[in-house]
């Protein structure tokens, strides 16, 4: 019996090596100017209508809703200028966006939302040089079914929401203060930034996994912590998806929503825990299949 158990190992591991070809990391991209994609410069049909926040005439809004490809994985983006005419031939005044972006920014230092391109790492999961940049709630989708048993992905904070968390800033806290309310101080150090990721396959949910970005519900305050790594989520428990979808979610919040800028960064979709995995998963399959041909034997 144990040699068949071995030997289901060897099995294991084996479509667990096979489904590590997947990771994405973003290296395929390409940057029109600078060190973010926003989705100004993907292809897209852009639409132009009065700014629902303008007058009715001027200015106007153009808005396209570009996705870009990493390897097997399809990332939505919606990209809006707003123009000083009535017409695209204006001149942009701004341009907003939101879903996915991707990024090769190292600045860790510059507080605020016009910094919200950059991990706080300074590069990539590993030291590679691009990433992917997440805003508000939003998913991924794949060409086909992906089996995530042993697989999950790299995540970090972006540079703007934790300075935000650490430092507190016009609109969000600082974590682990209390908070002065109405005349009155509320004790609200349990302060927390989680992400949840969904697995769905053909539009039904396969489960939830969470990851705290940051933490401070601990009896221990040695052990609050802001997530400033690349650190590894596994999405095993997710099974085969066809789609991921992405929520953030946080303790400081107020009349609009959250206060907690709604960034995350991520990297290398559908990869192994860390590179030591691939040699106990190698090791795992050695012995399965020393398991196996000793039990022919």
């Amino acid at each position: 019996m144990k040699l068949t158990v071995i030997s289901f190992i060897g099995i294991s591991a084996s479509a667990i090596l096979l489904n590590a070809a997947l990771n994405i990391g973003f290296e395929d991209l390409s940057f029109t100017t600078g060190n973010y994609e926003n989705g100004a410069n993907l292809p897209g049909s852009e639409v132009v209508t009065n700014d629902p926040w303008g007058d009715g005439s001027v200015p106007s809004q153009g808005v396209k809703d570009p996705s870009f490809s990493s390897g097997s994985a399809t990332f939505s983006n919606s990209h809006t200028n707003v123009y000083s005419a009535a017409d695209a031939g204006g001149v942009v005044l701004y341009d907003y966006w939101s879903g996915w972006a991707y990024s090769k920014d190292t600045n860790t230092t510059t507080p605020g939302s016009a910094n919200q391109y950059s991990a706080i790492a300074g590069t990539g999961a590993d030291g590679s040089a691009n990433y992917g940049i997440g805003f508000n709630n939003l998913s991924l989708s794949f060409t086909g079914a992906v089996d995530f048993t042993g697989l999950g992905i790299e995540v970090n904070n972006t540079t703007y929401a934790y300075l935000s968390m650490r430092d507190g800033d016009g609109f969000a806290k600082k974590f682990g203060d209390d908070i002065a309310t109405e005349g009155t101080v509320e004790t609200n150090q349990a302060d927390w930034f989680l992400l949840s990721v969904e697995g769905k396959l053909s539009g039904g949910s396969t489960g939830t996994v969470d990851f705290y970005l940051a933490d401070y519900r601990f009896a221990d305050s040695a052990q609050d912590n802001i997530v400033n790594a690349w650190e590894f989520v596994d999405l095993s428990a997710l099974g085969s998806v066809d789609e991921l979808s992405f929520s953030l979610s946080s303790s400081d919040n107020g009349a609009f929503g959250m206060n907690t800028p709604s960034y995350f960064a991520i990297d290398n979709i559908g990869v192994v825990p860390e590179p030591s995995a691939y040699a106990l998963i190698a090791g795992l399959l050695t012995l399965g299949l020393v398991g196996s041909a000793r039990r022919r034997r």
